[in-house]
């Protein structure tokens, strides 16, 4: 599932930095992307939550250093409540 979850999130990076090229891996950092500032974090934050179904609270988005951080949270919750959250993605 880590898989899928890492494919939608480069899905979604790509569209939001308007660069198929970007490649999406646990150690990326916003420093190491141009364009990364903190209204393009709340947009990938908030096209994460509607494609995956989930809610990233305000204090979870803050302990986000890195994609891995963001990666292991969506799978965490997605693991969670399959249920709930895992008919809603698709990659």
């Amino acid at each position: 599932m880590k898989d899928r979850i890492e494919a939608g999130l480069t899905e979604i990076f790509r569209d939001v930095f308007e660069d198929d090229t970007l490649v999406v891996h646990r150690d990326l950092t916003a420093r190491q992307v141009e364009g990364w500032d903190s209204l393009t974090h709340v947009r990938l934050l908030l096209t994460a939550e509607r494609k995956f179904g989930v809610r990233i609270s305000a204090a979870e988005a803050g302990q986000l250093k890195r994609v891995g951080d963001l990666l292991d949270l969506l799978h965490a919750k997605i693991e969670k409540s399959p249920r709930r959250y895992g008919s809603n993605f698709s990659v």
